[in-house]
């Protein structure tokens, strides 16, 4: 894993990107731009913080967050990937004993480049290869992310298989969008969508009313959509838009009151100050990577004044 120390050596921009290991074996990137200022740790490729300049930051993230090797950070953007969700759940069929939502976003990345062009900072980073990737017998993977920082938020995740077989997973870019109060929002852009409710035995449903909203826990993989959805806030008084490239689900997730009572790393009342809009391939949507072949799923955020 790269330190901090060997992190800054190669990779500082002075006033612009710096680096530090505020929590033990966690090695972090500050971003400080003319039009944004943001954070990044290396575990994960976890963006934790967006902020354009002139906003109210963008991403939520718990005070009860884990800063510790191994374990997830609740907020941010975490990384998906190879299967969404429960092991027991996903087509993908992980090995027993697995945890939740695969193994990228709790294990270290490596920083590759990192450029400035214009007002935009460019970061790449790849998963490589060790010991516990051979172990689950994935050592045919090739996995990299490309983020670039700015005005907007731009996030790439590319796999490739490198292997002789075709190979079967699934990803999301879980991002967590903070807000002024859940019962003040309203989401866009999923009319006429199917979706699996996972609150109710993941029956399959249809959203028939052009706008949703939170009432009660909420969690939706909405199938077959490459369509822009939008978060409408108008206490901070701006849409943020989610568009996607090569991604045919979108997830929407608050868990409410009763849910975080059960999630040791969120605040009684965090719930009511996010809800996740995640960009991802899953469930029916899950993706077969064909040997030599590579798939890149993408993220645009941007903010846009009410």
């Amino acid at each position: 894993m790269q330190t901090a120390a060997e992190l800054s050596e190669i990779f500082t921009i002075p006033g612009c990107l710096t680096f530090d290991e505020p929590h033990p074996g966690m090695p972090c990137a500050h971003i400080t731009t003319a039009v944004c200022t943001a954070e990044l740790y290396l575990q994960g490729a976890h963006l934790t913080q967006w902020q354009p300049a002139g906003q109210e930051p963008v991403l939520f993230l718990s005070g009860r967050s884990a800063f510790t090797p191994g374990k997830a950070i609740r907020g941010g953007i975490p990384v998906i990937f190879p299967w969404f969700g429960a092991p027991d759940t996903s087509p993908v069929h992980p090995p027993a004993g697995s945890s939740s939502h695969g193994y990228a976003r709790i294990w270290p990345w490596t920083l590759r480049f990192a450029a400035l062009a214009g007002d935009d900072l460019h970061l790449s980073l790849t998963l490589d290869h060790n010991a516990r990737l051979h172990a689950l017998g994935f050592d045919f993977l090739q996995l990299g992310i490309d983020i670039m920082l700015g005005r907007n938020l731009s996030v790439r995740l590319t796999a490739a298989n490198a292997g002789a077989v075709p190979f079967l997973f699934e990803e999301a870019l879980h991002a967590y969008l903070n807000l002024s109060q859940i019962d003040q929002v309203s989401i866009q852009g999923l009319q006429e969508t199917e979706f699996l409710d996972k609150t109710d035995g993941f029956q399959r449903k249809k959203q028939t009313d052009p706008v949703l909203t939170f009432s009660t826990e909420t969690d939706r993989p909405y199938l077959n959509t490459s369509s822009p959805v939008s978060l409408t806030d108008p206490v901070l008084k701006r849409r943020l838009l989610l568009t996607k490239t090569n991604s045919q689900t979108t997830v929407i997730w608050n868990p409410a009151a009763a849910l975080t009572a059960r999630l040791p790393d969120l605040a009684p009342g965090d719930w009511q100050h996010f809800a996740c809009m995640e960009t991802a391939n899953a469930a029916e949507n899950a993706v077969t990577l064909q040997p030599g072949e590579a798939h890149t799923m993408s993220m645009h955020l941007s903010v846009d004044p009410l």
